[in-house]
């Protein structure tokens, strides 16, 4: 019985040709004469096409892999409808977390984006980028608004004052800057006296104030209105990765290279607690906002009552290149318990507004949502191509937003 042919003539002779190539580049040079004569093929045929079967084969299976990926979400998704999971209306803010795919994947840094952060008021958030800038999108939108241009070496933090009216960024060229945001969006200030790569900036919540974290072991109070360093802090023996303060402005933590966390009080200007417990360099850390408390003392033990006096008042939660997130009791320096489950060096952390959830991400490309009072991960998503560097949760809109070594960043819905 004659099978109906489903190319045209053009493209069987395409076929054959890429068929007689094959078999001669395999030595199969007697079935060669044999198919060349059943398939009427002259003798130099078949020499343009090189290669030209097994890349066809090759771009089968390349296809073949990503059907099987959208038909595992795709099934993921069903399974996840059926359970009422990703319907915003079946669920409470408070449950809501970020599920693929993402909204917006948006491209433009021509370099690893190395922090992405939200602004507190408008909708628009900030990426910078070792391609020495920062860059504002419009994440409802996805669209593009503006590029800030002033570093001239890798920008590896940025953060907003309180009120989103100032940027400030800091960069391997050992400056740190600060940015009018909304009006001439020009650095008002330049700030130097950093012996080595600036790492990371945090305003205080007064606005008055920003601390930095360098590769020169030590970490700097500057003021805002005068640009002046007010104070130094020394005790981390390596690499400052990252400083960040409590959300009452009493404390500070930095996180080093030397695999510890420092708790700092911002009145006595001295180290309050160290926090020993990680095997390798810690490279992200975190403090639990008050409605996390909660959640966090039910899986360390404590009543669960929402008095604040029945646990620790201050936890800060930290990650490391040794793949484990560790959550702390910051004025004790005793670690409450630890989330064990990315693949590779941990390199954000972002608490739900709600504090019932905590997001990370991670060099295994991951974002990774953990249900803090149940100490388990509550849902995993293959976020990038590469190493996700950041992660941001938006204080009121329901949006996570992630940076990575692909070059990208990325908005994500949450249901």
């Amino acid at each position: 019985m004659m099978r109906t042919n489903i190319l045209n003539d053009h493209q069987v002779g395409f076929r054959n040709r890429a068929v007689a190539d094959y078999l001669q580049n395999c030595g199969y040079l007697e079935s060669l004469q044999i198919f060349k004569q059943e398939a009427s093929l002259s003798e130099n045929d078949h020499k343009t096409m090189t290669g030209m079967l097994e890349k066809k084969w090759t771009s089968v299976l390349r296809l073949q892999k990503k059907v099987n990926d959208l038909e595992a979400k795709l099934a993921e998704a069903e399974k996840e409808i059926s359970h009422g999971a990703p319907s915003r209306e079946k669920r409470q803010p408070s449950e809501w977390i970020p599920r693929p795919p993402e909204r917006y994947s948006l491209t433009g840094h021509r370099a690893p984006v190395t922090r992405v952060i939200f602004h507190p008021v408008w909708s628009v958030m900030a990426s910078c980028s070792e391609d020495s800038t920062i860059k504002i999108w419009d994440y409802e939108s996805g669209e593009f608004e503006r590029s800030l241009k002033g570093h001239t070496d890798a920008v590896q933090d940025i953060a907003f004052e309180k009120t989103g009216k100032l940027l400030v960024s800091c960069s391997a060229d050992m400056s740190i800057k600060v940015w009018e945001f909304g009006g001439s969006y020009m650095c008002v200030k330049t700030l130097k006296g950093h012996d080595h790569n600036i790492s990371s900036v945090a305003f205080l919540p007064s606005g008055d104030a920003i601390l930095s974290a360098s590769r020169d072991h030590t970490i700097k109070l500057w003021e805002v209105a005068s640009g002046y360093c007010v104070h130094t802090f020394r005790g981390h023996s390596e690499w400052v990765r990252m400083v960040r303060v409590s959300h009452d402005g009493l404390l500070f933590a930095s996180a080093s290279n030397d695999q510890s966390v420092m708790v700092w009080s911002l009145q006595s200007k001295t180290v309050k607690a160290t926090l020993r417990e990680h095997e390798h360099v810690v490279e992200c850390i975190e403090w639990a906002p008050d409605t996390a408390l909660a959640p966090i003392r039910t899986e360390a033990g404590h009543k669960a009552n929402g008095d604040l006096g029945a646990g620790p008042t201050h936890v800060v939660v930290s990650g490391s290149r040794d793949k484990t997130i560790k959550v702390w009791d910051a004025l004790t320096g005793t670690v409450m318990f630890s989330l064990i489950g990315h693949d590779n060096w941990v390199r954000g952390l972002r608490f739900h507004p709600k504090g019932k959830f905590l997001v990370s991400v991670a060099d295994d490309k991951t974002l990774r949502v953990w249900d803090v009072a149940q100490r388990r991960c509550a849902k995993t998503i293959d976020a990038h191509q590469h190493f996700v560097t950041s992660v941001d949760f938006h204080i009121t809109a329901p949006f996570v937003i992630t940076s990575s070594v692909d070059m990208t960043c990325k908005v994500w819905e949450c249901r």
